[in-house]
């Protein structure tokens, strides 16, 4: 791929990461990373659960409402500390180094098990259209997930030019699909009334389909994990941040509402995949080939993104001696190469092991979550301890909305174990179990000669 004049330049630079990455990057890898399969897989799931129109859209405007909070604290961390490494580096800064290993840790096999449940679905979808790829998904996901890595490896212009082209393609199908529905769609038929939950059981409907919205919308933060390679991160990543956000809303809104005009609601409950119903409607027989090819563009830049944002990661708690020293090697081209083969090695293990969508879906958003809580802390933890420091951006509306999102990460933790409790599932507890293990991995892979300062 082409390289300006600049950036050839600064890939001269050897070792180290490279400041090389614009305001079209943030957005790129903000929409790339998170419009993936959440928003295909999980209308269905909560029109079964909220069977009303406005309760429906009211769970995507309130997630997306927690997204936005988050960015404004987010923007803070990230212009403060602007150090690549997401949400980590803020976190041990503020609350130490374990507090840091455990977002670190999370983190990274979250974004990991993104990657290959995305890599999942395009394998499911090349089955569909290919019969003869019907049997092969697992491998199919693995060569995609391989496939992003070895183009990854040859630097972060590479990488960076991806994110933009598929990120670009994804919006234009998406906006592409809302208009034709809107256009071409017709009004769908009324609906039959349907039995709604009432009281207690209505609050856990709403917070379980939560769980499935803040899961669709996680990857909002996705410039800070390259906030030390993105050109004037003071002005761009605040920039990114926001302008991101407000755009994934729009286009969540968008579909939902495009999926209620072509479909009754009582036909989107339970569906796996409800726009592909809705395409069908659209674009008659062709309507499900056109859906999934659709669907197998946009999840490209997603998963080109998770193996950006994971690499990234490791690559910080490495350079902070919380990993092996070998994962903060950098390249030439600015990739740290040894933390992206290790990432991938871990996505495609998770492909090959293979669990339900959904179940790896909430599992994951506990992770996201309890993630975020702990950022929405280290905002009230550095604002405390260092008043003085320069911050070139400071969080709109503090402290009330570092209250409001803290607050409302703790409702969300405290209404997945409730759900889980009432339902008999164990997400949650999976996730409690998978973050205890950071303990002992802390204790083996932390020198204990000295704390890193």
């Amino acid at each position: 791929m082409p390289q300006n004049t600049s950036a050839s330049t600064k890939i001269q630079q050897h070792g180290r990461l490279l400041r090389v990455l614009g305001l079209a990057f943030g957005l790129a890898v903000i929409i790339g990373n998170t419009i993936g399969a959440g928003i295909f897989r999980t209308p269905g799931g909560i029109a079964q659960l909220l069977p009303n129109e406005w309760l429906f859209l009211g769970v995507w405007l309130v997630g997306g409402l927690y997204a936005l909070l988050g960015a404004f604290q987010i923007a803070e961390l990230g212009t403060m500390i602007p150090r690549s490494g997401g949400q980590y580096v803020f976190v041990r800064h503020a609350l130490g180094e374990y507090a840091g290993f455990v977002v670190g840790w999370s983190d990274w096999i979250s974004t990991c098990g993104s990657a290959a449940a995305v890599s999942l679905v395009v394998g499911e979808f090349a089955g569909v259209l290919v019969p003869a790829f019907v049997e092969r998904t697992v491998l199919i996901a693995a060569l995609v997930a391989i496939f992003f890595a070895l183009l990854q490896w040859r630097g972060v212009i590479w990488g960076s030019s991806v994110q933009n082209i598929t990120s670009l393609l994804k919006a234009l199908a998406f906006l592409a699909l809302i208009a034709a529905a809107f256009i071409w769609g017709g009004e769908a038929a009324a609906d039959a009334p349907h039995i709604r939950p009432q009281g207690i059981a209505l609050l856990m409907a709403f917070l379980l389909s939560l769980q499935s919205v803040i899961y669709t919308y996680d990857g909002w933060t996705g410039v800070v994990y390259f906030s030390e390679e993105v050109e004037t991160p003071a002005r761009n990543i605040p920039r990114a941040l926001f302008v991101g956000v407000l755009s994934v809303i729009a286009i969540y809104l968008l579909v939902n509402l495009a999926l209620l005009y072509v479909l009754p609601i009582g036909e989107i409950a339970g569906k796996d995949f409800a726009a592909g119903a809705a395409a069908k409607v659209v674009f008659g027989r062709h309507g499900d080939t056109v859906f999934r090819t659709l669907t197998i563009l946009s999840m490209l830049s997603a998963i080109n993104a998770f193996h950006l944002m994971s690499t990234r990661v490791l690559f910080a708690m490495s350079r902070d001696r919380l990993f092996t020293k070998s994962a903060a090697a950098v390249s030439s081209g600015g990739t740290p190469q040894v933390a992206l083969l290790l990432s991938t090695a871990v996505a495609v293990a998770i492909i090959l092991i293979g669990k339900k969508f959904e179940t790896v879906a909430l599992i994951l958003a506990f992770f996201f979550v309890a993630n975020y809580a702990l950022s929405f802390i280290s905002v009230f933890v550095l604002r405390r301890r260092e008043p003085e420091r320069e911050r070139p951006y400071r969080a709109w509306g503090y402290p009330v909305t570092t209250a409001v999102a803290l607050s409302g990460s703790i409702l969300i933790l405290v209404g997945a174990i409730a759900s889980d409790i009432a339902g008999g599932t164990r997400n949650s507890l999976y996730a409690l179990l998978a973050l205890g293990a950071s303990y002992p991995l802390f204790r083996l892979l932390r020198p204990s000669a000295r704390r890193n300062a």
